[in-house]
């Protein structure tokens, strides 16, 4: 995978356009209550900065209607956060795409919300021009967003004098490349979740690849049924046994596996006070909800995770938000934590896993994209990426 990086351009007096991923969670009065995305931006926005560039940034925010910016759409609280972190005023700039407006050597301005452009998630040629002709170079830096095709994301690729990748996109396709193309061996994949049917396909692609395949959450009951197991009232997907069935024989053909657990906590309903029970997977009653794997299943999972050379996680194994259904997580995380493996993790829970165990310094490498992450996992082209493959010679 061939793109031009920022790091590798001379940027000095040049007009770079930045599209970040600024698209932060705010409260009711619109502030901002975590920045992680905002300070992940910071490298190639100062890279810029530092070397003489007059910089546009760009993000989306929320899900806006088209042609209209409304009081919880603007970037504005984005523009003074970005300012404090930066340590200089950053301008918001309305109504930008037919330019009109100005940005000197060392000067960083935010362009408002870019999904309140007309034509910009269908991907607009015209407004992709239009965009593309305010630039030098065109910097696509939103890993979070490089599945979708959009105007800022991919058509502005097309048309810019030179487009490339960011620091934070560059260290993603290092990243993503290192852990699914000739990836140090054992490839021990984890993907949890609730439902089968939102990551089937990555199940699909990764059984074809990975020595071990652990499965976690409504994912694993699924299986367990699949192998012949009674879950109870647990979360599965019964209609798609048959898909995990097939699964689990095409990594047994392989000589790989799907290590299902030998033991689970049960509660009978989901909630901070529900009391955990620890029982062998074969007792499992009729009334019984699985909301986590065992201590036996935890330790076999662990052992697995230390004599892995590469690790792809997406997703705790139990209901990791409360106390009594976090032992399983935790100790995967913590094994995660201690292994040399080289790991990539990615996806919300997965993050919200890390940060609760205090392992971020101890993963290879934290994924800042959710769809964009697994769809990379499936061997999907991403747009936003091919975008930048095609402009490479030029």
């Amino acid at each position: 995978m061939q793109v031009k990086k920022l790091a590798d351009l001379d940027v000095a007096g040049k007009r770079v356009f930045i599209r970040a991923d600024l698209n932060v969670p705010q409260d009711d009065a619109g502030n901002i209550v975590e920045d992680t995305r905002i300070r992940a931006s910071l490298p190639s926005i100062r890279y810029c900065l530092e070397r003489g560039a007059a910089v546009m940034v760009t993000s989306h925010l929320g899900r806006p209607t088209e042609g209209e910016v409304r009081a919880e759409d603007t970037l504005a609280p984005i523009a003074v956060r970005l300012g404090d972190l930066l340590g200089k005023p950053v301008r918001l700039i309305r109504d930008w795409v037919d330019g009109g407006f100005e940005v000197k050597p060392g000067e960083v301005v935010l362009l408002e919300n870019c999904r309140c452009n007309k034509g910009e998630k269908k991907d607009n040629e015209e407004l992709a021009k239009k965009m593309a002709a305010l630039c030098d170079i065109y910097v696509n830096d939103a890993f979070g967003t490089a599945h979708r095709a959009e105007a800022t994301t991919h058509g502005i690729a097309r048309f810019a004098p030179v487009a490339c990748a960011g620091m934070l996109m560059g260290a993603e396709i290092d990243a993503l490349t290192k852990a699914t193309e000739n990836p140090a061996r054992p490839l021990v994949a984890i993907v949890g979740g609730a439902k089968v049917s939102t990551k089937l396909t990555i199940l699909k692609t990764l059984a074809d690849k990975v020595d071990q395949l652990i499965v976690g959450g409504g994912i694993a009951n699924t299986f367990l049924l699949a192998s012949g197991k009674d879950i109870g009232e647990s979360l599965a997907e019964p209609e798609l046994v048959k898909e995990a069935r097939a699964i689990m024989d095409m990594m047994k053909a392989r000589g790989a596996e799907v290590p299902l657990p030998v033991d689970v906590v049960v509660a009978d309903e989901v909630s901070a006070l529900a009391r955990a029970n620890r029982i062998a997977v074969e007792d499992v009653g009729p009334q019984d909800r699985i909301l986590d794997v065992g201590p036996k299943s935890s330790a076999k999972l662990a052992e697995i995770i230390t004599h892995a050379g590469t690790i792809v996680w997406n997703g705790p194994v139990g209901v990791f938000e409360h106390k009594q259904f976090a032992g399983g997580t935790k100790m995967m995380a913590s094994a995660i934590a201690h292994s040399e493996a080289f790991c990539i993790a990615g996806g919300g829970d997965t993050l919200a896993a890390i940060a609760k165990f205090h392992i971020a310094d101890d993963i290879g490498y934290i994924s800042t994209g959710g769809g964009a992450f697994l769809e990379f996992l499936e061997g999907k082209k991403l747009p936003a990426i091919a975008a930048l493959e095609a402009r490479f010679v030029d």
